[in-house]
């Protein structure tokens, strides 16, 4: 329980940001919980800098303020204020097609991008940074690209989905969804069922109909009649019935614009079927039971859209919607969110 000098400081840095003294706010958390240790510290410093972020329409503090939120979320996940602030910024920030984090694209066409001229003389400089920070906690996030095709109205669509997977909260899934993706096994895939204020789903690459599809990346896990089973060896089970376990437990919840997999009622069933959540929808029934291993960082506005679209049996879209193709952009390792302020 927080003690009494902690819930003064919130009570304090409250009121502060309600009067818009955002940057008062802040010297009063920063000197009550230095590292921002509880997450009611978190949420509100995540407030106070989207204000600021607000008021300078300065991209680098919104994604400060996404951080604290999304770190404070993670710590209570139950606090439905963080979760509703959370939500609030990360729609505000699809609007002004900010990303969570900046990946800079190194290659274009084979040859490297001023970015990639800079990061290749800068190797030097950054292996030494990592080093310096390898005994903090850091949090590392890969980065996947969608390019989706549908009809909408009778009008063909294309849109690009950007995806950030959690290899720090579920390593089983991000791991192989990756490596499915860098396998060509997604391209060319349909959304086989979509439904409105809920889901699309899709990444079924054998069959396409939902009842196919399989992890690509051994787990320890092989399918059974009473669900995914432990094995000692990838020996022991074929390929095709290769299961991930469960990671539904790592704190985070189905929220707007979150991935998450699909897979039976029984546990540890998944394996490449996933499904994307717009930003209508919260089916927080979920919970628990099915594994959110990222968030869509930009093009959430492509998968609502999706999810309106015109379905038949088995919620079968009537026109396809299909991953054109899948692409694995990069990774990037983020130092404690508590340094950025």
């Amino acid at each position: 329980m927080a003690d009494e000098a902690l819930a003064e400081a919130w009570e304090k840095a409250a009121k502060e940001i309600t009067k818009g003294k955002n940057e008062g706010a802040l010297q009063t958390l920063r000197l009550a919980d230095p590292q921002a240790s509880d997450a009611m510290t978190g949420r509100l410093v995540g407030e106070a800098v989207w204000n600021i972020a607000k008021n300078n329409d300065s991209r680098s503090d919104y994604r400060k303020a996404a951080m604290f939120l999304r770190e404070a979320y993670k710590k209570n996940p139950k606090d439905k204020k963080t979760s509703a602030l959370y939500n609030k910024l990360r729609n505000e920030m699809q609007d002004k097609r900010i990303s969570e984090t900046v990946i800079p694209k190194l290659f274009n066409n084979g040859g490297p991008t001023m970015a990639g001229i800079v990061a290749l003389l800068g190797g030097f400089i950054l292996v030494l940074a990592v080093i310096m920070v390898a005994n903090t906690e850091s949090t590392t996030t890969d980065t996947i690209e969608l390019n989706l095709s549908w009809s909408e109205g009778g009008v063909d669509k294309q849109g690009v989905v950007v995806l950030e997977l959690y290899p720090d909260d579920a390593p089983a899934h991000a791991e192989n969804f990756k490596q499915l993706v860098n396998q060509g096994k997604y391209d060319g895939t349909k959304f086989h069922r979509v439904i409105d204020d809920f889901m699309i789903q899709g990444g079924d690459f054998t069959k396409g109909d939902g009842s196919g599809g399989h992890a690509i990346v051994w787990s320890g896990y092989c399918n059974s009649q009473q669900g995914g089973v432990p094995k000692s060896s990838s020996a022991e089970c074929p390929e095709t019935d290769w299961v991930l376990p469960d990671e539904a437990d790592n704190g985070f919840i189905h929220t707007p614009c979150s991935i998450s997999m699909a897979k039976t009622s029984q546990a540890n069933t998944g394996g490449s079927q996933f499904f994307l959540i717009p930003s209508d929808s919260t089916p927080n029934w979920l919970d628990g039971v099915h594994t959110v291993f990222g968030n869509i960082t930009s093009g959430c506005d492509h998968v609502t859209a999706i999810s309106q679209v015109a379905t038949g049996q088995n919620d079968k879209p009537v026109s396809d919607v299909v991953i054109e193709s899948a692409v694995f952009i990069g990774s990037e390792e983020v130092d404690p969110w508590y340094k950025f302020w």
